[in-house]
Parts: structure tokens; sequence; C-alpha cells
């Protein structure tokens, strides 16, 4: 694949972004800027980002790490020390966008707030990602994914009726964050490219966490009672979830009554159909405990692959619950082209899940490598002091594409 680093094709080709931000959500939000084209800088302490120590470690290089930070580059530096905070200044208004993830208030104590950077550029967008927003009584808080999990609702319906308190298995706090930060500062970029001015972008992770779970949060305010834990079902549709065969399980997501009758068809069960307690969609979610035990009298009589066969032939949607390596070598997406090889900083090839979206026809091109940690402060600090020497100059956080990793 072509790199949009390299070739300076993607839409934030030009975009450059200066990112202090550790772990997951922060780090996420730049490497889909980077993705799209735009020069990241990541400024991480002396010691590095906390998750350059979460495994697996490949050559002494974590894998999940390089999975956040793809097309970055690293500058290490104490930012409490004056000189550091000056060249983390002057990268950052040599830049178009600043994305941080700490708590609130630690960006101001080090001289880096909003307060310092937006009478000196206004055009400047000042993206903060936090755990409860940059106001407020929980404002002060911090929060890692699984307790914005907890506090935002995931967890309350998250597992088996009956089980315990769980967490869905992906961040989906972190990544959400992450997601909405871009999105915004996408929208900021067009504004500032039409004349506009930057600003502020404030993202609680409490927040996002309870913007995407909007069938939940419309399910209370129509009901006044709380959505709850329900395993794989769905509370307004059924069949519509895991069902055991005789070798496993598979899952069906028969959502209307067009399906429901293809499902009995396929099945052998068109009494089903007529029985009373399922003719319409919103009695069979209510009845689909009874209905899951009816029709796994029949789905233990044959293995979940020829089931997933038979209802593929009828239309109704269907898939076999994948381990992750299944679905990486599921023939869509070799065809989407989502595992790209990646370069780590020593030399050690792996890969990697890339952009999972395609323009124009084909898949968004990225740059792969992850940054050796403070892999590029020299070469940045060289600019500025340069830059220092020759007013006149006008120094670039960031080397000609062709320089790039």
């Amino acid at each position: 694949m072509q790199e949009h680093t390299k070739t300076g094709t993607g839409p934030l080709a030009g975009v450059r972004v200066v990112e202090f931000c550790q772990v997951a959500a922060g780090p996420f939000c730049g490497m889909l800027l980077a993705d799209f084209g735009a020069d990241v800088v990541k400024i991480e302490p002396m010691e590095g980002d906390t998750l350059r120590q979460w495994p697996p470690i490949t050559e002494g290089y974590s894998e999940n790490f390089a999975s956040l930070n793809r097309g970055k580059r690293s500058v290490a530096l104490d930012l409490k020390r004056p000189e550091d905070r000056d060249l983390a200044r002057a990268l950052v208004l040599d830049a178009d966008v600043l994305v941080e993830n700490n708590r609130p208030g630690v960006m101001q104590r080090l001289g880096l707030g909003w307060d310092w950077f937006g009478p000196r550029k206004p055009s400047l967008i000042y993206c903060s990602i936090s755990a409860f927003g940059q106001s407020g009584p929980r404002s002060g808080e911090g929060g890692f994914d699984l307790t914005i999990q907890a506090a935002g609702g995931v967890m309350s319906v998250t597992g088996e009726p009956d089980g315990a308190p769980v967490k869905c298995g992906v961040p989906v706090s972190d990544f959400t964050a992450g997601l909405y930060g871009a999105y915004a500062i996408a929208a900021r970029i067009a504004q500032v490219r039409a004349g506009g001015p930057g600003g502020r972008v404030d993202v609680p992770m409490f927040a996002t966490t309870l913007a995407i779970a909007a069938l939940q949060t419309s399910e209370y305010f129509g009901t006044g009672r709380n959505p709850r834990k329900l395993g794989s079902a769905h509370p307004r549709n059924a069949p519509y979830q895991a069902f055991r065969a005789r070798d496993g399980w598979f899952a069906i997501a028969a959502g209307n009554n067009k399906l429901w009758r293809s499902v009995c068809e396929v099945v052998g069960v068109m009494g089903l159909f007529e029985d009373p307690r399922f003719v319409t969609t919103t009695l069979r979610a209510a009845n689909q405990v009874v209905l899951k035990d009816l029709l796994e009298t029949h789905f233990v009589r044959d293995d979940a692959a020829r089931w997933l066969e038979k209802f593929a032939q009828a239309g109704v949607p269907g898939a076999p619950i994948n381990a992750y390596s299944d679905a990486l070598a599921d023939a869509q997406a070799a065809h989407l082209q989502l595992v790209q090889p990646m370069t780590l900083p020593g030399g050690t090839q792996t890969r990697t899940v890339a952009c999972p979206l395609w323009m124009d026809g084909g898949p968004v091109a990225v740059q792969t490598r992850p940054p050796g940690l403070g892999e590029h402060t020299e070469e940045i600090r060289a600019r500025y002091r340069a830059a220092a020497a020759n007013p006149n100059a006008h120094p670039s956080a960031h080397p000609t594409q062709e320089n790039q990793p």
C-alpha cells in the first residue's frame, strides 16, 4: 500500500498535530488523524507513554503501543524543565491542533494550557480528552476504560442476566472518546480553513460513553425503567442472539417478521410462526427465553456451520462466534486489506490492523511504523535551535514527507 504520509494525498495532509497523550483514548485520536495524513508529533515523558510497557513485547517493543501510535513521531521531554516546556510551546505554536488526555488542570500547571496558547494562536484547535470533562463536580477525577464503562452504564447491560457485572471486552469508552475527538477536530479544521477561529474541544469519556448508548437511554426515557442485562440477546428483537448448536455456538439476527418466517422455514417449525406468543417482534422479544429454548431443541441436532449455511441460503444474517484469529483470517478481512505489515523501530516485522475505511474505491493507505521513544527529539531540537539563530526562518516540527519514517 502507498502511504499517505509519503504521498501527501490524505485528506488531512498539511495539518500539524502535537499530541500530549498516553495509553488509549488520546493516542487513538492522534492515530486517526495520522491515518488521514496529518503530521503528528507525540510528546512523551522521558520514561515514555506507559503503554510502551504493556505486553506483548516483541524485541523490546510493545505491540499494544504500536497499534495506537503508527505514523507518529516521538519527542521525549521533561515538561517541568523550562527549556523543554519552551520547545513544546514552539511546537504547538507551529501546529494546527493540540490533543491532550491529562487530568484537567495538568496542562495549565505545565504552562501549556489554552489560557497560554489561545491569545497567541487563536486558530489553534485545542482538544482535551478526560474522564469527566474540563468542568463540573467530577472534572477533577481520573478514570480508565473500566471505571467509565461502570459509571456510564455499559456494565449494567453487559453480561448474563444473573451474572456478575461484566465490562465490554473491547475498550469502548477509550476508543469512543478518541473517535469523538478526531471527529470534532476534523470539523473544527474545516471551520478554520473556512476562515473561522480555532478553539477548545472538550471530550469527556463519561459523556461519549453515554452518547453511544442512545438505544439504552431512549429506552429509559420512554419507559422509566433501566435497561437490563440480556447476555447476547436484544431487548426489542428475537430471535437475535447466540444459540447453542451440536458442536458450539452461532449467532443469528432475525429482526423482522420476514426473517422470522425464514427461520421457521429453515428449522421446520412453522407452528411457531403461528404461535400467539411470537406473532410480532415485540411479543417475540418479550418471550425470547422460551423461544430460545424451543429453537435450541432443534439446533443441537446439527453443527453450527451447517445451520449457518442454511440460514445464509435463506437470507437470514448469521455468524460463527469468531476468535480474533478467525476474524482476521476471514475472506472479507483479506479483501478489505485490513491486516498490513508493520516494521517496529528495531526492524522486527509484525502485523497490524490498518485503517478500516475505504475511500474512492480503495483502502485508506497509512504509515504503519510506530516511533521509538524520543526517536525524533534531537531532530526537532535542532530545527528550533536553527530557527532561533535565524529569526527569518520558519521552523517546522515536521520533516519533508520523504523523510518521515
